[in-house]
């Protein structure tokens, strides 16, 4: 029988590989225009999840874990300001989605 955890858990630590060795080109607001979740809501999601799990974890602690490093390292080395074109395309696409 196959451990369906156990495989999750390999894709997710995959996503995070992809995400943050192989294209941290890609900035947290183009995901939230294209997919509609970035970085920051995986760790949003994997703080609520150790809460359901009654881990105690802040919101800086889940960023590290996601982001393998602590956020405002992350932010110095591949964040950008977001352009005037990402800022209305963001906001376009909160407004398809509500």
């Amino acid at each position: 029988m196959t451990d369906t955890n156990a495989l999750e858990a390999a894709a997710f630590r995959r996503l995070l590989k992809h995400l943050n060795e192989e294209r941290t080109d890609v900035q947290n607001i183009d995901l939230m225009i294209l997919a509609g979740f970035c970085r920051n809501c995986l760790a949003d999601w994997y703080r609520e999840a150790a809460h359901e799990a009654g881990v105690a974890m802040d919101k800086d602690q889940a960023r590290e874990r996601i982001y393998g490093m602590p956020f405002a390292d992350w932010k110095a080395r591949h964040q950008h300001e977001a352009t005037p074109e990402q800022l209305a395309a963001f906001k376009a696409a909160q407004e398809r989605h509500g």
